[in-house]
This record gives C-alpha cells, sequence and structure tokens, in this order.
C-alpha cells in the first residue's frame, strides 16, 4: 500500500514539474516573440538622427529627444521621492511601531493600495498636486503620482527584508549596548538592503511604463522643447508610443517600436545598475 502511495506521489510530482516547465517555456516563447516583432519593425529606425530630433507630424523626422528626457527627469525624481520615503516608513512600521489596532490597520490599507488602478493614482494627483498645490502639469506633479503608485511596492519589500534578518543580529547589538537606531543603522539594514533594492527595482520598472497616471494629471503628448526644471511641462516614452501608435501612417508604427526598444533599453540599464549595487552590498556583507 506504502509503495502505490509512493509511486503515485512521484508521478504527481513528474506531471507538475513537466506542467511547470511547460508553462516557462510557453511565456518565453510568447515573450521572445513579441520582443522579435518589436525589434524587426523598429531596429533600423533607430539613428542619431531619431535619438536627437523632436516629434513632428512627418514620420521620417519625428524623434524621441523630448520624450526620452522628460522620462529621465520623471524617473530621477521618482527615486529621490519614493525610495526614502518608502524605506523610512519600512523601518518604522517593522521596527519602531508596536503591534496594535492602528498599524494593522495601516498595513491593510499599503497592502490594498498595491492592487488599486493606476488610473486611480492619476486622478489623486490632478485633485492634489496639479489643483490644490498649484504644480500643474510639470515633472513635479508626474513624479510625486508615479510616487505615490510604487510607494505600497517599496514598503512591503522594505518590511520583508527587514522580517528576513535574523533576531539574533538585533540582540547581539542591543547586548553590546548598541541603541535601536544605531542596531537598525548599521546591523539591520545593511543585511536587508539587497532586498529593498530588488523591490525598488520592480517599483521603478513599473511606473517607467505606467501611462494612465500621467496622461490624467494632463502630461502632453507633443513636446518640442526640453524641459529645464522641475516645474516645466513634460512628456514620457510610454505617452509618445501611444500617440504615435494611434496614428493611422505606418511610418509612425515604426517609431513607436523603435521608442519601446529604447525604453527597454532604459529600463535595462536601470535595474542593471541597481542590480550591481545589490551584488555590491552583498558583498559587503560577505566580508
Amino acid at each position: 500500500m506504502s509503495r502505490d502511495i509512493l509511486s503515485r506521489n512521484r508521478l504527481i510530482n513528474k506531471i507538475f514539474k513537466i506542467c511547470a516547465m511547460l508553462a516557462t517555456i510557453t511565456a518565453l516563447i510568447f515573450l521572445a516573440a513579441l520582443l522579435a516583432d518589436i525589434i524587426i519593425d523598429g531596429i533600423m529606425r533607430i539613428n542619431w538622427q531619431f535619438l536627437s530630433s523632436f516629434p513632428s507630424r512627418r514620420p521620417a523626422r519625428a524623434g524621441i529627444l523630448s520624450a526620452m528626457v522628460g522620462t529621465m527627469w520623471i524617473m530621477g525624481f521618482t527615486a529621490l521621492f519614493s525610495f526614502p520615503i518608502g524605506l523610512g516608513a519600512g523601518i518604522y512600521l517593522e521596527e519602531y511601531a508596536k503591534k496594535s489596532w492602528y498599524t494593522k490597520l495601516i498595513e491593510i490599507n499599503i497592502a490594498n493600495l498595491a492592487g488599486v488602478p493606476s488610473i486611480i493614482y492619476g486622478l489623486l494627483g490632478l485633485g492634489i498636486f496639479v489643483r490644490t498645490f498649484g504644480f500643474e502639469r510639470s515633472i513635479l506633479s508626474g513624479s510625486l503620482t508615479l510616487t505615490l503608485l510604487i510607494l505600497p511596492i517599496i514598503i512591503t519589500a522594505t518590511r520583508e527584508s527587514l522580517k528576513a534578518v535574523p533576531q539574533s543580529l538585533r540582540e547581539a547589538s542591543f547586548a553590546l549596548g548598541a541603541t535601536q537606531w544605531q542596531t537598525v543603522y548599521s546591523q539591520v539594514l545593511p543585511v536587508a538592503m539587497p532586498g529593498v533594492l530588488t523591490g525598488t527595482i520592480l517599483a521603478l520598472s513599473r511606473a517607467i511604463g505606467e501611462t494612465a497616471p500621467l496622461v490624467a494629471i494632463g502630461a502632453l503628448t507633443y513636446i518640442a522643447f526640453l524641459p529645464h526644471t522641475m516645474f516645466d511641462p513634460f512628456t514620457v516614452l510610454p505617452i509618445q508610443t501611444f500617440n504615435w501608435i494611434s496614428r493611422p501612417q505606418h511610418g509612425f508604427a515604426t517609431n513607436a517600436a523603435a521608442a519601446i526598444i529604447i525604453l527597454l533599453l532604459i529600463t535595462f540599464i536601470m535595474n542593471s545598475a541597481a542590480i550591481y549595487i545589490r551584488h555590491k552590498f552583498q558583498r559587503r556583507i560577505k566580508w
């Protein structure tokens, strides 16, 4: 009887392994097909003229300079606002806040906010940053709106990374006379930082491709100048791509494919830089 149960469990294990492998292969095939189609359509369009030109009504003369610079501005300020706020909130909730109904309510709301549609954050940003605070349709309004969008992800990643740090490390630090802040700053946070950076990478990767919140606050689709301050109007690559896709001319579809390739490259560079920093923290911990 036990042999039959063991054989059945092994069979179920093999079936599950095969199904998981097929699911992974299927996902990779679809992803590879999508990337291949985009690269075939847009790779020949990428040149210096495309990268250094402003949008135009003529597909052959249109470029992504203003959208690319706007994307860098938006992502820079979004990272500047979201990382310290998310990190501080996660540290407070995990290391300082006492367990009570109030903290449980905050935790539930953070978990729920992570699943709210992005357009809701756009409407919230329109009401608060654009109209109430008077930031208008500027880079500051866009970056603050995206900050609200990704804060729940960063806070959750920070808390989970802090939970993974062994409690014995904290107790050893307290035993040597360190304060709670010294323990968190010098012992706990360096160990948790790789996980925190991983969560930040995922959050920023989501933010760089968002269109709905920025459209809701009134980001422009056509800009023939570069922003110089955080209070200037802007556009970003996803909005520029959406604008080109909606045009009937085939040349704009080619431009959209080329813009998608550039957006993927920017995301890859951002992730590579963050992964390098994460590995640097891990190496420092080992030594």
